[in-house]
């Protein structure tokens, strides 16, 4: 159902802000916890940056890694 599928995505973006919140990730590892492909990841940090959330790419000895760096005021979930 459509609703169901859209509580799916939502929780996606939940459990991306949380992850990112904890650690820096990359998309290769967010993809794997999140059960995504590396484009959705790519689309989620779009999606989130849209929202208000702001979320950095570092780039550290191992690579490229996403930060959460502040979250919106207002909640848009």
């Amino acid at each position: 159902m459509p609703y169901e599928r859209t509580q799916q995505i939502e929780q996606r973006f939940l459990k991306a802000v949380e992850l990112i919140g904890r650690e820096r990730l990359n998309a290769g590892q967010l993809s794997s916890v999140l059960g995504v492909s590396r484009p959705t990841v790519q689309r989620i940090i779009k999606e989130l940056k849209r929202r208000g959330y702001a979320v950095r790419s570092i780039r550290d000895d191992h690579g490229w890694k996403y930060e959460l760096v502040d979250r919106p005021n207002s909640s848009s979930f």
